[in-house]
């Protein structure tokens, strides 16, 4: 296991403190396995890590994941991490998730508003920020080649049977939060989604040997 670091910001690193992996089902780390052999395939061969997480809208689950596992590899010391996400299509972060990520410590700016705003979301003061604005998985701001496309709803894994330059492709799906976007209970789904992709995420970076 790797040693940790402590710059993030303190209340995400307290809020990582609170994980516990051990509430992961086995079927689970079954499913989980292959990310974590990629990741550590690479930092054996001392390569980049490139994991592009992909849904279909590219407006909830994939950028939950996406900030989670750059936030992740931070705080496991994994170098060389490059997390990236996408859709099938383009639409919009959902403005519930940058609030989740802001409850959760994160800083979020809004660097542009319009229909597909633009967001700033640091976890420490010392990387730069991840950029978050939906796009299609195939968008110039991700990856032409050498990473895993890592399918976070079943909707995509079913729609996209070949993701081109994917040198491998992983599904690690997630029910969908959008179920209960504008009733009592959005605030708290969405924390709990966040919070099982930060676990999962927690675990497969905690069995990287660097």
């Amino acid at each position: 296991m790797t040693t940790t670091q402590t710059t993030l910001f303190s209340e995400i690193e307290n809020l990582i403190k609170e994980i516990n992996p051990k509430t992961i089902t086995n079927d689970r780390k079954t499913i989980l396995q292959p990310l974590i052999d990629f990741i550590q395939s690479k930092v054996i061969n001392n390569q980049e890590i490139r994991i592009n997480f992909i849904c279909t809208h590219n407006s909830r689950r994939s950028h939950l994941s996406q900030v989670w596992a750059q936030t992740m590899a931070h705080f496991f010391n994994i170098k060389n991490v490059f997390c990236y996400s996408g859709g099938t299509e383009a639409t919009a972060l959902y403005p519930m998730v940058a609030e989740t990520f802001k409850n959760s410590g994160f800083q979020v700016k809004t660097i542009s508003e319009g229909n597909n705003p633009i967001y700033a979301i640091q976890y420490t003061a010392n990387e730069h920020p991840i950029i978050g604005f939906s796009k299609t998985l195939d968008d110039d701001f991700n990856p032409e080649s050498k990473f895993a496309a890592i399918m976070t709803c079943s909707q995509a894994d079913g729609g996209c049977p070949f993701i081109a330059g994917a040198e491998k492709r992983i599904p690690i799906t997630f029910e969908d939060p959008k179920a209960f976007d504008n009733t009592p209970l959005q605030a708290k789904k969405y924390k709990e989604r966040s919070m099982q992709i930060a676990t999962e995420l927690f675990y497969v970076f905690s069995q990287i040997n660097s």
